[in-house]
């Protein structure tokens, strides 16, 4: 068996897949990776289906070593840096990891989560069909920590592999008005699209909240409790506008003047606290429109995935057992 030992990570670091589904119903929160593009990628590059868990890390990085075997990596991330026993890896590159190296994964210098991903996945119990971890409730587990084992589910799986890395994107974040946006004044949408936002210090997996003009209500600021989902734009009665996240709650009784849409929210979980952001209003179909066109756009990038050239490399080279015995004359 092979597997990662955690030397030491930040607090945020937790594992997470596609999400759990079909018990929102029961209260539980599907969870799953803050920026599955950004995960997907890096299981792309390892051999792994998009939504394969990966480890996931929010802002500080960590060290881990292998164990037991050698095992492909790949790590995606914005800014986020790769080093192998010493040596820096290319952005968009999988590589060899063998058992005793040390794994080092540096802060996210331009965005917030980082994905570490491990050819063959992990080996692992899942809990109600997945592995995130949903920090709240426990459920699928706690942070990783130091002295944590995460055994790989196939040694030396994978394909070493690249991909050129994307540009990123400074868009505002695109939402659609509604459901509860009549229980708002007839400012707050023009105020939502035409201000520009900063997000908090005390945002987390749950939710963002934000610093800015608030919005105001027609009445109290209070609905009777129904569903919300990742992306709800929920205004509690200080007028603060709070985006729920991956590990939102089912229901809530805020009113929700508006939803970030799909294609746009793992683009808004990358925004770091302190930054700025801004909105733009889209129209029911061109939100759906959008989806398609972010799901092709992915599709088209892991298809574009090559396997690494043949060829040696300096860091191949030294890698390499290049004496293959030794004869008497």
């Amino acid at each position: 068996m092979t597997w990662f030992r955690i030397i030491e990570c930040g607090p945020g670091t937790t594992l997470q897949d596609r999400g759990r589904f079909g018990y929102r119903r029961f209260g539980v929160s599907t969870s799953g990776t803050m920026d599955p593009e950004t995960a997907a990628l890096a299981n792309a590059l390892t051999g792994n289906p998009p939504g394969t868990a990966c480890v996931e890390f929010q802002m500080a990085g960590g060290r881990l070593v292998v164990e037991g075997g050698s095992m492909i990596i790949a790590l995606s991330g914005p800014g986020s840096a790769l080093r192998v026993a010493g040596n820096i890896v290319a952005d968009g590159r999988s590589v060899a990891v063998r058992a005793g190296e040390i794994i080092e994964v540096g802060p996210v210098s331009r965005g917030v989560f980082a994905y570490l991903a491990v050819g063959g996945g992990f080996d692992l119990p899942a809990t109600m069909g997945s592995l995130s971890v949903h920090r709240r409730s426990g459920i699928g587990g706690r942070p990783l920590a130091a002295g944590d084992i995460l055994p790989a589910a196939g040694p030396g799986c994978g394909t070493l592999s690249h991909i050129h890395p994307s540009e990123p994107c400074s868009e505002p974040i695109r939402f659609v008005a509604g459901p509860q946006d009549d229980h708002f004044s007839s400012d707050a949408l023009a105020l939502l699209t035409g201000s520009t936002f900063a997000v908090r210090p005390d945002s987390d997996r749950m939710a963002y909240r934000l610093s800015g003009p608030t919005l105001s209500h027609r009445g109290d600021g209070n609905v009777v409790s129904d569903g919300v989902l990742a992306g709800s734009i929920q205004v509690p009665g200080d007028g603060v506008p709070t985006i729920l996240m991956r590990d939102c709650q089912t229901t809530g009784g805020y009113p929700k003047i508006a939803t970030v849409i799909s294609a746009d929210i793992g683009r808004m979980a990358q925004i770091p606290p302190g930054n700025s952001v801004r909105f733009a209003s889209v129209t029911l179909e061109e939100a759906v429109a959008a989806a398609r066109l972010a799901a092709s756009r992915l599709q088209g990038r892991l298809e574009k995935i090559r396997p690494e050239a043949s060829q040696p490399t300096t860091d191949s080279l030294l890698r390499a057992n290049l004496v293959g015995g030794v004869t008497a004359g």
